[in-house]
């Protein structure tokens, strides 16, 4: 590990020398990631992009792509394009990726099943904005706003998320 590393502790999220609160999946941490099982999987990851609402924010980092008004994620486990940013009209399952709510005006992207998606191995492990503290999710990372826009400045493409607890 590296000071440049993400890592996930029974604390927080360690990164550049300090912990920031975070929330994993409601169904802890596992080594046998299912599509739909609540769980965040436990490994290293690499982040491989970032996706920001350019109509609600400013661009958090130079290789930061904006999420247009179609943008989905296909979680379909039958689809050609599962775990992959496919556009509306779509009709197998998917994410919105364009959210009425905050969650996901920054999304940071881990290789989680990606690019060669394993069918029903879960798709998006993301790292995007908590409903509210210590709130779950379905297997993502989540943050306070202004502690993922920090982060979001100062990581680089390739930065590892490590999750070991």
């Amino acid at each position: 590990m590296t000071r440049d590393d993400l890592v996930v502790t029974p604390r927080g999220l360690r990164f550049a020398g300090r912990t920031y609160p975070c929330t994993i999946g409601k169904s802890g941490v596992t080594r046998n990631k299912r599509e739909g099982d609540g769980a965040t999987p436990r490994g290293t990851h690499h982040i491989i992009g970032m996706l920001y609402r350019p109509d609600r924010i400013a661009r958090p980092a130079g290789w930061a792509l904006p999420i247009g008004p179609r943008d989905l994620w296909s979680d379909d486990v039958t689809d050609p394009n599962y775990n992959m940013m496919v556009r509306a009209p779509y009709a197998p399952s998917h994410e919105k990726l364009r959210r009425a709510d905050p969650l996901y005006d920054l999304v940071i992207l881990t290789d989680w099943n990606w690019p060669y998606a394993v069918k029903g191995r879960g798709s998006a492990i993301f790292i995007h904005q908590h409903r509210r503290p210590g709130y779950p999710t379905e297997g993502c990372i989540a943050l306070s706003r202004a502690h993922l826009h920090d982060i979001a400045r100062r990581i680089t493409y390739g930065t590892r998320l490590i999750v070991s607890r």
